[in-house]
């Protein structure tokens, strides 16, 4: 993490939308606002949205857990001595530093500080009742070794392990200024006691989603600025206003797009492809009931721009490359169990029941038979593992339109789903492919009579 940075995030077990949607806005923060904005993601890719990646030869961008303030965000770079320079040298920086002067070994690694208390010591030390030595000039003082008067025992923290986990060590310490170091042990700053309390908040972006459960790690540490999304409303408070857009689209690459077109900007042809992959995931190649008119012209300029003779998708078409991006994300054989029901999860509360709901695509629900034992033993896991009420696995036929539903301790009330009991305990859903709009209402009206 570093100082001045906009994190453009999605929510957790990332997908393609969410993924696509936080890379397209990160590239206009930059581009309209000259802002430093870098888009993250808080996991692993799920085999799609590693497709995609792959098609359009891109890094994928970050990975960032937790948006905690680090030691690195609080670390200042003074400059440094040895401890076998003369003392003169570490006066001279403190001199211009407020007082502190690191001293470094030559390996790069922190010997010890001299600051005003270390110097009085050595004074005290030096002189103490001894006459003659009380005669001493300041030029023959300023002739002793640093390694003699600096502190060597001097708390170290990595630049990248976070502030509040070491709050506690640092307020036990009688010392204003402690170490940042790298990850080998080497110099990396120094920082002071009343930054490491009062560190600046890490700017955050969220997009995709509004709610604290899906949201990054410690977000309640950071500084939330702007959230863009296209679920339903579930967000945390804020310190202050913020810019909100929650909109009634398929995608949330969607709005991305055109905040784009209002800025008079064309996107690159491989954001351009990333944010149309995003496009034809959440809306299903544009079948999706989620889908609006703004998707379609979303997707024909995304296409305009994606398809140009220097991109790798050149020659590829809307139809072309979104069959071949849902297929890559289809199918339960490549795949275990536990990473089917965990990948594409959203965790939801409804009263006072908490529950899962996952999602996998397939291209023939008949696949669920040969994995039902492994799934439900998955989602069982799931379950109890995360405390939760009840876990659901959504698994959707993108072909044909259609998805069987897998349960894990059912409440009472999903006797009335209106959606066809399987004699293996599965429910067929004919027509339902959106999670959001389709399955989830259903879900939270058959809960109200339960919470």
């Amino acid at each position: 993490m570093k100082k001045d940075i906009i994190y453009v995030i999605g929510h957790v077990n990332p997908d393609t939308d969410s993924v696509a949607s936080a890379i397209g806005y990160a590239w206009l923060l930059r581009e309209r606002d000259g802002k430093n904005a870098v888009a993250a993601r808080t996991g692993f890719l799920n085999p799609q949205t590693d497709w995609v990646f792959h098609r359009l030869e891109l890094e994928p961008p970050l990975i960032l857990t937790d948006v905690s303030p680090r030691f690195e965000s609080v670390a200042r770079r003074m400059d440094t001595t040895t401890p076998d320079t003369p003392l003169r040298e570490a006066w001279d920086i403190a001199s211009r530093t407020g007082g502190v002067a690191p001293v470094i070994n030559k390996d790069g690694t922190p010997y010890g500080l001299i600051t005003g208390l270390t110097l009085f010591s050595f004074l005290t030390e030096l002189v103490g009742p001894h006459h003659k030595r009380q005669e001493m000039k300041i030029a023959e003082f300023l002739e002793v070794s640093c390694h003699e008067v600096a502190d060597t025992g001097v708390p170290k923290f990595k630049a990248g392990s976070r502030i509040r986990d070491s709050i506690r060590k640092v307020l036990h310490e009688e010392r204003n200024y402690f170490f940042v170091v790298d990850d080998a042990g080497r110099y990396a700053g120094t920082c002071r006691q009343r930054d490491i309390l009062n560190p600046p908040r890490v700017q955050v972006v969220l997009v995709d989603h509004n709610e604290i459960e899906q949201a990054v790690g410690a977000l309640e540490e950071a500084e939330l600025v702007e959230v863009i999304d296209h679920h339903r409303l579930g967000n945390q408070d804020t310190r202050q206003p913020i810019r909100f857009t929650i909109d009634v689209v398929g995608s949330t690459s969607t709005l991305i797009f055109e905040r784009i077109v209002e800025s008079g900007l064309s996107a690159p042809s491989e954001i351009a492809g990333v944010l149309l992959a995003g496009l034809i995931s959440d809306t299903l190649l544009l079948t999706s009931p989620t889908t609006t008119d703004r998707d379609h012209r979303a997707a024909e300029r995304l296409g305009r721009w994606a398809f140009s003779w220097d991109s790798p998708l050149q020659g590829e078409t809307l139809e072309s490359y979104g069959e071949a991006l849902l297929k890559a994300g289809a199918g339960l054989s490549t795949r275990d169990p536990e990473e089917i029901v965990s990948t594409d999860l959203k965790t939801y509360t409804a009263g006072s029941m908490e529950f899962a709901i996952a999602q996998a695509e397939v291209t023939d629900l008949m696949q669920v038979d040969k994995h039902l034992d492994a799934l439900m033993k998955a989602l069982d896991t799931l379950r109890t593992s995360r405390g939760l009420d009840f876990s659901m696995l959504m698994v959707t036929d993108v072909v044909r339109g259609s998805s069987r539903l897998l349960i894990s301790n059912p409440p009472p009330t999903f006797d009335d789903m209106p959606y066809h009991g399987q004699p293996d305990g599965t429910r067929l859903a004919k027509g339902v492919v959106s999670r959001k709009k389709q399955l989830l209402p259903v879900v939270l009206s058959l809960l109200e009579g339960v919470v």
